[in-house]
């Protein structure tokens, strides 16, 4: 089963499909509490999130990547978005990794994201 997270896909085959979406509800909250500090805008709505894997024991692994790849909290926001995730209820390992493939572009933002930029 693939539940969707904005740009970002969840995918786990082991859980009931209603424990997938209020687990996944907790990860966006817990991903929306995580802000880029050179944006005032959290790494969900950015679209910096770009994949979330949960499996069996509710261990997570995600993909993240930054808006750019010399971005000076190249170190800093995968550990707050480990931190963040390791609040979560329930959820077992995080794990994130650093992905530049595909680049993020600006098209990756919400429309929450947008409006809060005035990039509309």
């Amino acid at each position: 089963m693939s539940e969707e997270l904005a740009n970002a896909t969840v995918t786990d085959a082991s859980h009931p499909p209603a424990e997938v979406e209020a687990f996944t509800a907790k990860l966006i909250a817990a991903l929306k509490t995580v802000f880029d500090p050179e944006i005032p805008v959290d790494v969900y709505e950015l679209g910096l999130i770009y994949k979330v894997d949960v499996v069996d024991n509710w261990d997570v692994n995600v993909d993240m990547t930054l808006t750019a790849p010399g971005c000076p909290v190249a170190v800093e926001l995968p550990v707050a978005v480990r931190e963040a995730l390791e609040k979560v209820e329930g959820i077992g390992k995080v794990a994130v990794e650093m992905t530049f493939d595909p680049p993020w572009t600006p098209e990756r933002m919400s429309e929450e994201a947008r409006l809060q930029l005035n990039m509309y």
